[in-house]
């Protein structure tokens, strides 16, 4: 029985998951956002929250102790130069999940982490102006793919009548006609 054991193990050996969860890590630091699945999420978050706190201690055993965890001298870099800062009034919980719903692949249930802090600039073009490209890109393409058309019966208007049948089939073989 699993009684008082609390690692969210996620199918993996120790080594593997503690490498999977600072890379997570160090992707949220360096996008504010990432999308995972659920069980990934709830995991990176307690790491995730133990590194802010030490992004805000500011010490240089602080720093040396989130680098032994996260290994890449940008994360901790930005980490403590940008994304503890900026939570320095919060007294924990610096993270937040979103659950998305299940991938249709797998039906796996997905979420986004995310800083609660960050501010996240999503830009989006208005719906107007995607149409007009959309609508703009296929005449666009239409005339030259017409004209390779013509082009390519013309060229099989100009070949004779017996080079024509002797196409051979994908696989090699002789056609019926050939026989």
């Amino acid at each position: 029985m699993r009684h008082q054991k609390k690692t969210v193990r996620l199918g993996r050996k120790a080594e593997h998951r503690n490498a999977l969860l600072a890379n997570q890590v160090c992707s949220l630091i360096a996008h504010q956002r990432i999308k995972t699945t659920l069980a990934k999420a709830k995991a990176v978050r307690p790491l995730a929250e133990r590194m802010v706190t030490l992004g805000k201690d500011g010490s240089i055993h602080a720093r040396r102790m989130a680098f032994a965890t996260l290994r890449q001298k940008d994360a901790v870099k930005k980490l403590f130069d940008q994304i503890a800062p900026a939570s320095s009034e919060r007294n924990g919980g610096y993270t937040r999940i979103i659950r998305l719903g299940q991938r249709p692949s797998d039906s796996a249930f997905m979420a986004l982490i995310e800083w609660v802090d960050s501010p996240i600039v999503v830009e989006e073009k208005p719906a107007e102006e995607k149409k007009a490209k959309k609508e703009k890109e296929p005449k666009a393409e239409a005339k030259p793919k017409e004209a390779k058309r013509e082009e390519a019966t013309a060229k099989a208007e100009d070949k004779p009548a017996e080079e024509q049948k002797k196409k051979r089939r994908w696989w090699g073989g002789k056609s019926k006609e050939e026989k």
